[in-house]
């Protein structure tokens, strides 16, 4: 009888495929990647026609030999890892090197994929399996080849030239360079101030209705046309005196279409719009959607695979969502043919579907007792936006109405909408919070105008506003021009955003990128001495050649000696570069961030400011540097920042008073900005005020007495655990957010909100998170995570634990380490006895051998002495 061995890449998805294949095949993981280059030079060699060096990781180690061993059994290796490049490439790193150990000698191989986990995908696609492709596996090679040659050969640049840099990247610089640069554009932005007036109308029949000016003196007002007061309330005393008619109404009718399926990018977008997700934290979530839930004993694939630049729906999938919508919304919400859309990407893989729920049917109130608050948001969006995408347009009845006194001294135009079918409205609409109206001319509605009513004057309202700087990107905008400019792709944008915030190059300020110092200094050097490089240009037409390469189109090899002659001749230049040099190009380049009120030294009056580099980064320092030693370091908060633009320095902020009249405040103390609230006995002084500091990313400016009460009511219960029955608290520590379950404290990701987190998202958390201490720290609070019986002997029991070097028996004070091979689910109490047997032996060997070697080492010692006396 044949056996198969199939390897995927994550646990979860090789336990929900075994069920779907039977007993004649065994799923085993990969758990991602298994090798991967060394981060050491030479790990590619140009000069050996682009040789490559691969090391196995230490669990890939453990994974291989796993492979290894079941493959005996074995006359078939499926590799069924993701559809994507990646997957592609982990199946290769799997084959490579069984056949390095010559395990894959009469055994056949074929390649597996499937765009989402469920029974019919999955036996569907091995049917259809089929060699690995080449062309794929040499784009990752090149894209592997490409990002090492450059984070390698450029951050070793940036630590001599500019000492407390911590790399470079591909994609990673040139990302970095967008966030900074709209900084700047922020930091130079001037103001200017503009008029609008608009009026309170009422049409003959007394209905209420605003319009705004639009013409003035015969002239079209453009937006800065009416520049002050003084101009607006000259416009004002003209319209007061008019004796004003409808002039004209025009009526068009206009249809919006849906918006297409998700992409990851979309998705990404979507999320952090709509659910304030990050982009990290929403592939997380839709990767435990893509790998199934348990639904009544059942593991079942929600969603389809994540990792799609892909916007076509598979015809099963459309016929799902026009069933759906005509059981559910009625045939009027169902358009004649199915929709189909394209997309304008010109890489985009349209072999793979668009990210849709597996099964459209399944819609998310059916999902609610099987899916945590952040999945079931996710999924949510994901099949709202399914649907959509299949229902009939919306129809927008548009009015605009023209009102004069007849002649174009001044004339107000009020606009207004009606929809007059919601079409997919009713579902999704991109953008807005499907709960809430949004605040556009769709919403709002005119009473009946005809042209030669009389209209009455009730209120003129000149407003004054300034123009605004451009807006600093959100994860949700920064993805958006990444994918517009063809920088990067799908699988990229989430790391690409967590490597610049891991390196301290930005921050996250109220859910907007802003660039620290040090990032700014590392986009500049770039920029003046390699930038060819952080070109945008540049940068997607090396994504274009990569895709060439998975094409078929571009030899592989050839892509990278044509980038390679160029970039490494650019990295030679630099070496005769002084540090001098780069300091001065700096000042230059930086002077309006970093020397705002000039250059003069404020300490001894006579030297000159500059940028200095450290052994630990840059500084600020006088140029008369020994005799003045006046330094200023980076990153300084500027003229509010800290406190959110409040005067806290002048004392602090009175934000109101709970239920029982006691007050609450904000204040700024030696280690930031917190909230305060007074003791109920004011008399009584050993009561001390309750306080509670602001969680990081929460500006003071934002803090309501709302939001003050629900920080100083920290910690918070959020209900019983479902498993243990312990009550599950959320709180801020020492350390930042926290959760705390049964003594064990569990820190919260970034994008958790320490007020707002649920009991199924922080159960989901703490079950994730990793297992910190020595022997004795196992699942919660030192618990066994399996209670295997007592001691003949002593009557104690005898537990398996979770410990840092992996699971073991415990006894007393007796532990014993598992073997590598046995599951903590599989141990027994005979053989827990044994294995502690084993180690009580061991102890009691040492014991006696250390009481033998003790007296000969003492005897040694006399004879040393003796020799000494004769000696001397």
């Amino acid at each position: 009888m044949t056996h198969t061995l199939v390897i995927v890449e994550s646990p979860a998805k090789a336990k929900t495929i075994n069920k779907y294949l039977g007993k004649d095949y065994t799923v085993l993981a990969s758990f991602g990647h298994v090798r991967d280059l060394p981060p050491k030079d030479g790990s590619v060699r140009p000069d050996e026609d682009f040789a490559m060096s691969w090391d196995v990781s230490d669990r890939g180690k453990k994974t291989l030999k796993e492979i290894r061993d079941a493959l005996k059994d074995a006359d078939t290796l499926i590799l069924a890892t993701d559809p994507d490049r990646e997957g592609e490439a982990i199946a290769w790193h799997v084959k490579e090197h069984l056949e390095e150990k010559n395990a894959l000698k009469g055994k056949d191989t074929k390649r597996v994929t499937f765009n989402e986990i469920t029974k019919a995908a999955v036996q569907k696609a091995f049917e259809q399996a089929r060699d690995l492709d080449e062309h794929l596996i040499q784009a990752y090679l090149a894209r592997r080849a490409l990002d090492y040659l450059f984070g390698f050969t450029l951050s070793p640049v940036l630590w001599r030239k500019l000492p407390g840099s911590k790399s470079a990247g591909r994609v990673q610089s040139v990302a970095l360079r967008l966030i900074s640069e709209r900084e700047a554009e922020i930091e130079v932005f001037k103001a200017d101030e503009y008029w609008t007036v608009d009026t309170l109308l009422k049409n003959p029949d007394g209905a209420h209705f605003k319009a705004r000016l639009t013409h003035l003196a015969g002239n079209k007002l453009d937006k800065l046309d009416i520049p002050d007061e003084a101009k607006a309330n000259a416009a004002v005393e003209r319209i007061r005196h008019k004796e004003l008619k409808v002039q004209s109404v025009e009526k068009k009718q206009s249809r919006r279409n849906p918006a297409a399926p998700f992409i990851t990018s979309t998705l990404q977008q979507e999320a952090s719009r709509k659910l304030g997700f990050g982009a990290t934290a929403t592939m997380r979530t839709a990767q435990k959607l893509y790998e199934g839930v348990d639904i009544k004993g059942e593991t079942v694939g929600l969603i389809t695979y994540m990792r799609t630049d892909g916007i076509t729906l598979s015809g099963e999938a459309i016929a799902q969502a026009r069933d759906v919508i005509g059981q559910k919304y009625g045939d009027k919400y169902l358009p004649k043919s199915p929709r189909a859309y394209k997309s304008k990407a010109k890489n985009a893989q349209e072999a793979h579907e668009a990210i849709r729920p597996t099964d459209l049917s399944r819609d998310p109130d059916s999902l609610k007792p099987y899916l945590d608050e952040a999945g079931l948001k996710l999924y949510t969006l994901i099949w709202k936006r399914t649907i959509a995408c299949q229902m009939e347009s919306a129809v927008l009845d548009q009015v605009g109405v023209d009102i004069s006194d007849g002649t174009d001294d001044v004339v107000l135009r009020a606009t207004g909408s009606v929809i007059a079918f919601d079409g997919f409205f009713k579902v999704y609409r991109e953008g807005f919070d499907d709960d809430k109206k949004s605040d556009d001319d769709d919403d709002r509605i005119l009473p009946p105008l005809e042209e030669g009513d009389k209209i009455g004057l009730l209120d003129i309202m000149p407003e004054q506003h300034f123009t605004q700087p451009p807006p600093r990107y959100t994860e949700a905008s920064l993805v958006k021009k990444l994918e517009e400019l063809g920088i990067g792709r799908p699988s990229t944008y989430a790391s690409i955003i967590q490597v610049l915030q891991d390196r301290d190059y930005v921050r996250l300020d109220q859910k907007r990128f802003i660039p620290e110092d040090r990032g700014r200094i590392v986009v500049t050097f770039l920029k003046n001495f390699f930038p060819r490089y952080v070109e945008y240009d540049f940068t997607a037409s090396l994504e274009d050649d990569l895709d060439a390469i998975s094409g078929g189109h571009v030899a592989w090899k050839q892509a990278l000696a044509l980038f390679w002659k160029d970039f490494s001749a650019a990295v030679e230049q630099t070496k005769d570069l002084t540090i001098t040099q780069v300091i001065d190009q700096l000042n230059e380049e930086l002077a309006p961030h970093f020397f705002a009120d000039g250059r003069k030294c404020p300490s001894c009056d006579t030297g000159e400011l500059s940028l200095k580099l450290g052994k630990f980064g840059a500084f600020i320092g006088c140029s008369n540097y020994p005799e003045c030693n006046y330094t200023r370091r980076l990153e300084v908060p500027k003229e509010g920042e800290e406190t959110g633009g409040l005067d806290l320095d002048a004392g602090p902020k009175e934000l109101g008073s709970n239920d029982e009249g006691r007050a609450v405040s904000i204040r700024k103390g030696p280690y930031g900005v917190y909230v305060q609230m007074e003791p109920s006995d004011p008399e009584n002084k050993k009561e001390k005020p309750k306080r509670q500091g602001l969680p990081k990313g929460v500006s003071p400016a934002d803090v309501t007495l709302e939001k003050a009460l629900d920080l100083l009511a920290l910690p918070r219960e959020l209900g019983k655990h479902p498993d243990t029955g312990e009550m599950v608290e959320a709180g801020i520590g020492r350390y930042g957010p926290y959760l705390k379950h049964d003594g064990r404290f569990v820190s919260l990701p970034k994008d958790e909100d320490v007020l707002t987190v649920g009991l199924n998202r922080a159960v989901d958390i703490i079950a994730n998170a990793p297992v910190k201490g020595g022997r004795g720290a196992s699942g919660a609070g030192g618990k066994p995570i399996k209670v295997l019986g007592k001691h003949p002997d002593s009557g104690e029991e005898i537990g398996v634990y979770s410990g840092r070097y992996g699971p073991y028996v415990k006894h007393k004070k007796t532990m014993a380490s598992l073997p590598k091979d046995l599951q903590p689910e599989q141990a027994t109490l005979e053989g827990a006895l044994e294995l502690l047997a084993k180690k009580e032996g061991a102890a009691k060997g040492k014991k006696k051998t250390a009481a033998k070697k003790a007296p000969a080492k003492k005897a040694t010692a006399k004879k040393t002495v003796a020799k000494k006396n004769t000696a001397k």
